[in-house]
């Protein structure tokens, strides 16, 4: 669908119902991903492309069949056709199953505020079931920038399901689909394909130390857009930090007043060292981020709480810091550290508590946590439990 946003934000602008047909599945060497959209309104204006142009006229010719017979959604699927080799398919021997919809924007008011956004240059995602009962197939819920629900087509129970799933991916930047529900959180079972506007969440590490460099490896393997910095140029080098994407030599809290942040950024300060972690942590527990985290022992933690306090930090701004840093795992290698913070980072990011789920009741997946309970520095609750104390 994003392919296409630009002109999609226009039709809806306007007020033009279209067609839109979207690739839900791949199989062997489709040339587009999952989520690429061909659009057709009323009038026979097409944009987009799914196959390179394979299958486009057949394409075409169904999002006009569904524009002028009614508002049933329909499923349709390329493959190449050994017995034909000039048959309606895709001759490059994958596979394409298309979904294909009609939608009016006035019923859709929400879909048209996150197009506008996305249109902006802005994040949002949009979700869409593709596959369920009848009466779900083809409903939209949207996700603003900041992850929170903007709109939706969809029951409460549904809503909630979905916007969870919606806001991982999108926290993650990923354009995909999952099967979700069918227990007791949302009985129904669906497919939902979720199209992302995003960049990469970013990961901020402050201290350029053993820990950093295993933290920026399990950061980039969660999908995070690392950067290590330091003050200190001997330590800060691109070779000691093989899977940071930006190594940093300068003064933590000036990169941090000068870099760009958002509601889905994770920092984490494990320099333990005050003259960088006061001026860093003044202003980073200021900023509308996901997480801001501390390492250092309980000694170190209480003298820095002590120092922030002295400076002015209010209590409501010192709850949203995390130190010490990470979940009780027992770490102790600059390994299963980086492991501890980012277990703490995932709980903390999907409003979870942190315990075994051998310990908890009720359904694996849970709902979001009501307002009231969140913490709002990143809008999920926090849950602190030490992680292995270092001086």
């Amino acid at each position: 669908m994003l392919n296409v946003a630009d002109t999609l934000h226009r039709w809806c602008a306007e007020q033009r119902p279209f067609a839109l047909a979207t690739v839900v599945g791949v199989a062997g060497s489709a040339p587009l991903p999952v989520g690429t959209s061909v659009a057709v309104d009323a009038e026979g204006t097409a944009v987009g492309s799914i196959s390179g142009g394979c299958v486009e006229g057949a394409v075409y010719d169904l999002c006009r069949q569904v524009l002028e017979e009614g508002p049933a959604a329909q499923r349709a699927w390329f493959g190449y056709s050994d017995e034909d080799a000039f048959a309606i398919g895709l001759t490059c021997g994958g596979e394409l199953d298309v979904h294909v919809q009609r939608i009016d924007p006035a019923a859709h008011p929400h879909l048209v505020t996150a197009l506008t956004q996305v249109a902006n240059g802005g994040t949002a995602a949009i979700a869409q079931i593709v596959d369920g009962p009848a009466d779900l197939l083809g409903g939209l819920l949207t996700v603003d920038g900041d992850g929170h629900l903007s709109g939706t087509d969809l029951d409460a129970d549904t809503s909630h399901t979905v916007t969870r799933h919606a806001q991982a991916l999108l926290r993650a930047g990923h354009t995909a689909h999952g099967t979700l529900g069918g227990d007791t959180t949302c009985p129904e079972q669906l497919t939902v394909l979720v199209h992302v506007a995003a960049t990469r969440p970013r990961l901020l590490i402050f201290g350029a130390v053993d820990f950093a460099a295993a933290l920026a490896q399990t950061g980039r393997l969660l999908g995070y857009r690392v950067t290590v910095c330091d003050a200190r140029p001997v330590f800060a080098t691109a070779g000691r930090f093989p899977h940071a994407e930006e190594v940093v030599v300068d003064w933590p809290h000036r990169y941090l007043e000068r870099t760009a942040v958002d509601a889905r950024t994770a920092i984490c300060v494990l320099t333990h060292d005050t003259k960088f972690d006061i001026p860093l942590l003044l202003l980073a527990l200021t900023l509308p981020v996901g997480y801001v985290g501390a390492m250092g022992s309980r000694r170190t933690h209480n003298e820095r709480i002590h120092l922030l306090n002295e400076a002015g930090m209010t209590a409501g701004q010192l709850s949203a810091l995390h130190s010490p840093i990470g979940l009780d795992l027992g770490a102790r290698s600059p390994e299963e550290t980086a492991v501890s913070i980012a277990a703490e980072i995932i709980a903390h990011t999907n409003s979870a508590s942190g315990l075994p789920l051998s310990q908890r009741t009720g359904p694996i997946h849970h709902r979001p946590l009501p307002q009231d309970a969140a913490n709002h520095v990143g809008g999920s609750a926090r849950v602190t439990i030490p992680a292995a104390e270092t001086d």
